[in-house]
């Protein structure tokens, strides 16, 4: 193998590689900025996090349908969410974390669509995906 041939393969490489994943001890700590409105609740009541209630517990996002949290009452822009069938992954939470209303616009094409969580987290996103992921 000549060595274009093995730069180009090293490139590809690289690009096709996924993303590296955040770090679930940071995203603990990052988790400090999110518990004024969410806990972490065990499906046996148990508190992991105590934090408020103005957002819905946090316990399983990673894996659930957006706005589907029994007992917590969404706005318009997450139930709509939820009935595109979005589902939470740690990309895809660490993205809506950094500016909700617009991810909430651009995902429902609603121009109008909002999200109630007006926070915008502007780094850790990754890491606070990665300490939820951890709690289901």
């Amino acid at each position: 193998m000549n060595k274009i041939s093995l730069t180009v393969l090293l490139c590809g490489l690289t690009v096709a590689a996924p993303a590296l994943a955040g770090d679930p001890a940071a995203g603990e700590k990052g988790f400090n900025k999110c518990k004024a409105c969410h806990s972490i609740t065990a499906a046996d009541g148990t508190a992991i996090v105590k934090g408020g209630k103005t957002g819905p517990n946090l316990f399983g996002v990673i894996g659930r349908a957006a706005g589907s949290e029994a007992g917590f009452n969404y706005g318009e822009g997450l139930k709509e969410l939820g009935g595109t069938g979005l589902v939470w992954d740690e990309a895809t939470l660490a993205t809506y974390v950094t500016d909700p209303t617009a991810f909430v616009k651009e995902k429902t094409g609603d121009a109008a669509a909002k999200s109630n969580m007006t926070f915008k987290l502007a780094k850790g996103g990754e890491d606070i995906a990665a300490f939820l992921a951890t709690k289901k």
